[in-house]
């Protein structure tokens, strides 16, 4: 039943736009990001050269006490033995990385309540980070997977650096989904196969709604063994609290199912703000018995705000390794 719930509303839509060739399409979107986004971070970023994303070394940097999801063949344990608390050896980080973006598009994520949907949140926030990972020198590959009970990734962009490959990607995006047969969305099967084809030790951002059936709580923890993910969540105000709108009609986006849904009955505002509830505190535990970072991200977010929010957190973590724990760090609030 909730699932219908944080879908979009049944409308008529208009036709399209004619759309500009998708090369042209890609370049004007990516120099309006590169000014509205990329300039903003610029100033905020210039002179840390501690990176967000961690890379993998060989040269010992430091030791410090062991924290919750840390990799326990990096503790030192003649350290351990000695103070009597577990302690791990911290490397010096390799400049040259991989970063990879595992990319849910199922229909969900077409949702949006306000000027934007899931979907360009997701779109903005990929081109934003590939692009500032590219630029220093960095690999940036991506898997996009369309949901609807496909049974793995629907394209998967190798790694590789430079602007033009962001511009490859930011034209996958941009792309018409292909038409699926109704389904549910399984995000397990993209994290599944995101862990047979990353061989290297990478940096893993999971951008999705993850409105999705059950079981991707354990491959996202297998990733996170091996590799540092981050999981990317796309939310919209609506979908936690359900305002006074009416009678209105609302679509299950992934199966096409239509019902009539009467917003103005109090007792159904508090249903849904109880059932919002529950999903989210069973969403958080999920992400954080993974043992990732979690950045949320709102369709009425500003994406700069958000990405600043988030990389402080992230050094604070870095910084200050005995302050926090690896788990659920939200952008927002």
């Amino acid at each position: 039943m909730w699932r219908r719930l944080f879908s979009r509303p049944a409308q008529a839509t208009p036709p399209p736009p004619v759309a500009a060739a998708p090369a042209v399409r890609a370049e004007a979107l990516l120099r309006r990001l590169e000014w509205t986004v990329l300039k903003r971070l610029d100033g905020w970023l210039q002179g840390d050269h501690r990176t967000v994303m961690r890379g993998t070394g060989l040269d010992l940097a430091d030791l410090r006490e062991y924290q919750l999801h840390d990799d326990v063949r990096h503790i030192d344990w003649n350290v351990t033995a000695r103070l009597q608390q577990p302690h791990v050896r911290v490397f010096t980080e390799d400049r040259e990385m991989a970063a990879w973006f595992l990319l849910d598009l199922s229909p969900s994520v077409d949702f949006g309540s306000g000027n934007q949907r899931k979907r360009e949140v997701l779109r903005d926030f990929t081109v934003v980070l590939a692009r500032l990972v590219a630029r220093h020198g960095n690999r940036v590959g991506a898997m996009l997977y369309g949901g609807r009970g496909s049974g793995g990734a629907d394209a998967v962009l190798p790694a590789r650096g430079g602007r033009l490959h962001v511009l490859r990607l930011l034209q996958l995006l941009l792309a018409d989904a292909p038409a699926r047969a109704p389904g549910p969305t399984e995000l397990g099967t993209l994290l599944r196969s995101a862990g047979l084809t990353l061989r290297q030790r990478s940096t893993v951002f999971v951008v999705s709604d993850f409105i999705s059936e059950p079981g991707w709580e354990k491959p996202l923890g297998e990733l996170a063994r091996r590799h540092d993910v981050v999981a990317v969540r796309l939310l919209d105000p609506l979908e936690l609290n359900l305002p006074n709108l009416g009678l209105i009609p609302i679509r299950d986006a992934e199966t096409g199912e239509q019902l009539l849904v009467d917003t103005s009955d109090p007792g159904f505002r508090q249903r849904f703000t109880r059932l919002a509830a529950q999903r989210e505190a069973q969403l958080r535990e999920g992400l954080a018995r993974a043992g990732v970072d979690t950045l949320e991200l709102s369709t009425d977010d500003d994406l700069a705000e958000a990405l600043r929010r988030f990389v402080d957190l992230r050094h604070r973590r870095v910084r200050l390794p005995g302050t926090a724990a690896r788990g659920t760090q939200g952008a927002r609030p």
